[in-house]
């Protein structure tokens, strides 16, 4: 049984990991229910998903908009709850991934995922709760390092080697205008942003623009051929680590792209600017 996620995360950390529990083929769980109450649940969920993602795609986004839906996985789960097999499991992970991934009340969605460790013990979803519940933990230590690096902060240094073993640093660029670019050649708005990048990168660089790539990609040999075909010429860190970046940690980035534009002391401009509001930023940053 393959179940869609409710809520299409985009280049986001911990949307992956809750992504792989919901989307898993799952065998037939160690307590089995009969075949046609497993169609029935799966027909159930299926249509009731389907009806949340319609409201979803129509910009409802609330607990108290989706109330009635909540109830029916309440009830749904409540029909079955004799059944201690992963097809009903489902039926709660998917409500928790509605807090998680919509709500952003990662409170409750613990919660839930712990009801289905607890409620479902023999299932396979129930053996992948530990590493979703020490994600959302992550989730957590990363908005309070995040919550650090707002405007007129200044943005902490590192020393690392760029991807062609050549010194980097944030103090080592002191006296230029910085873009601090978190990304990766396979994140899709990573890749829409590029034109407007290397636009400002060209007509800014000679005046004092400077920017730091830290990539969250996996394959060296594809980062390199990516960086070489667009022309991307300023430094890049790489560690092959992905999510699991030393940097991307060090700064508790879970979503890309997440830039972050310095003053020529360091200081934080602004975050996540795009398009125009990078250009018009870089002008007043370099007194144009």
């Amino acid at each position: 049984m393959k179940t869609r996620i409710l809520f299409a995360c985009g280049c986001l950390g911990l949307g992956g990991a809750v992504a792989t529990a919901a989307e898993s083929s799952v065998a037939p769980a160690a307590v089995s229910a009969p075949a046609a109450s497993v169609s029935t649940v799966q027909d159930e969920l299926r249509t009731l998903v389907e009806k949340v993602r319609a409201k979803l795609s129509s910009g409802v986004r609330t607990e108290a908009a989706l109330a009635e839906e909540l109830k029916a996985f309440d009830a749904l789960l409540a029909a079955h709850a004799s059944e201690k097999t992963d097809e009903v499991a489902q039926v709660l992970l998917m409500k928790a991934m509605l807090y998680l991934q919509v709500f952003d009340d990662a409170d409750r969605g613990a919660e839930l995922l712990t009801q289905l460790k607890r409620d479902f013990p023999t299932t396979q979803l129930a053996g992948k709760v530990d590493e979703v519940l020490q994600q959302i933990e992550q989730q957590r230590e990363s908005a309070a390092l995040r919550a650090k690096l707002k405007p007129d902060a200044v943005f902490p240094d590192f020393t690392e080697q760029d991807l062609n073993g050549a010194p980097l640093s944030i103090s080592g660029l002191k006296g230029k205008v910085v873009l601090v670019d978190f990304w990766a050649t396979w994140c899709g708005p990573c890749v829409a942003e590029l034109p407007n990048v290397l636009a400002a990168y060209g007509k800014y660089h000679d005046k004092g623009f400077e920017i730091v790539g830290i990539s969250l990609d996996r394959s060296e040999d594809a980062l390199k051929k990516f960086i070489a075909e667009k022309q991307m010429t300023w430094p890049q860190y790489f560690d092959g680590k992905a999510w699991d970046s030393k940097l991307g940690r060090q700064y508790g980035i879970t979503s890309i792209p997440a830039t972050f534009l310095l003053d020529r002391d360091g200081k934080i401009i602004a975050r996540d600017l795009r398009g125009k509001e990078l250009e018009a930023e870089l002008a007043k940053a370099l007194g144009e």
